[in-house]
């Protein structure tokens, strides 16, 4: 019988948190380069023109705290900037903001999780003919016209879950995620379950609504491994970076407690180690 796998190999053992002046300092630094470099290849207007043959329809998840809903309503706004049918979908932890009343369906979800409040959203609206579900967190910050080129990578590639890539100013648990300059996209072990993660019908399908979890900290690594059993094509889209630097990961909630639950989910679960979730299974730069 093969030993027990160590389950804390399921965590990225690194926290990524951009601290300090110097460090905040370098990241906005290479962030720059990073613009700058997409810019040489004039990637931003080339790719503007591409998208603009893809037309499948979107639904945005999201849930939203007070301090979020400033972000959220920017984001939202960035969002209908969008080409595609866009439905969005969002709750509220304490009451719906004012600017975001149209979209939020459910209030004062405070004192249960994430993905419990993500189920609740989705027990709301079941049905849905989207060529793609997108997650969105409350704390994103989403580049002008994101959602119809990041989506026309996605397809083209073809990617069936995938996420943006994160700034260097951004507090990125794993590595992997992180933009990679000269890089259109790449296809990965593993996507996360946040801070934007989107998944095509077909894996939609099969993934969604999600299993009984709070925080969902393992639910990616099982992601992971579903993907290498099924045959799914999962990536990480360069060339549309978001900043995800307001909150700090487990900010907001107990990370021992997240952690427990990661280790009671995987327990009878497959998943995939931390050395397989960072590695890159082929790079892409151009679409």
């Amino acid at each position: 019988m093969d030993a027990p796998r160590d389950v804390e190999q399921a965590l990225s053992g690194e926290s990524g948190i951009v601290a300090g002046r110097r460090a905040r300092l370098v990241a906005r630094l290479r962030d720059l380069g990073d613009e700058t470099a997409a810019w040489v290849r004039l990637l931003p207007p080339r790719l503007d023109r591409a998208a603009r043959v893809s037309r499948g329809a979107v639904r945005v998840l999201g849930i939203y705290a007070a301090d979020g809903a400033e972000s959220t309503t920017r984001a939202v706004a960035e969002l209908r900037r969008s080409h595609r049918p866009l439905e969005i979908v969002l709750g509220a932890l304490d009451e719906a903001a004012p600017a975001l009343e149209h979209e939020t369906v459910l209030a004062g979800l405070r004192g249960r999780g994430k993905f419990e409040n993500l189920n609740a959203l989705l027990a709301q609206a079941p049905a849905s003919s989207a060529s793609w579900t997108i997650v969105m967190d409350d704390d994103v910050g989403l580049p002008r016209g994101f959602l119809d080129r990041f989506l026309f990578v996605c397809e083209r590639l073809p990617l069936q879950l995938a996420q943006p890539a994160l700034t260097h100013t951004s507090h990125v648990a794993w590595r992997v995620f992180r933009r990679r300059r000269w890089v259109v996209a790449r296809r990965t072990n593993m996507v996360e379950i946040g801070p934007l993660t989107a998944f095509s019908a077909p894996v939609a399908a099969e993934l969604l609504p999600f299993p009984p979890l709070r925080m969902g900290w393992g639910l990616d690594a099982h992601w992971g491994a579903l993907a290498r059993e099924r045959g799914w094509r999962l990536g990480v889209v360069d060339v549309t970076p978001i900043r995800h630097s307001r909150r700090v990961t487990a900010g907001t909630y107990d990370r021992d407690e997240a952690v427990s639950e990661l280790k009671a989910f995987l327990a009878e679960r497959a998943w995939i180690d931390r050395k397989t979730a960072n590695s890159v299974i082929e790079t892409r730069r151009f679409w």
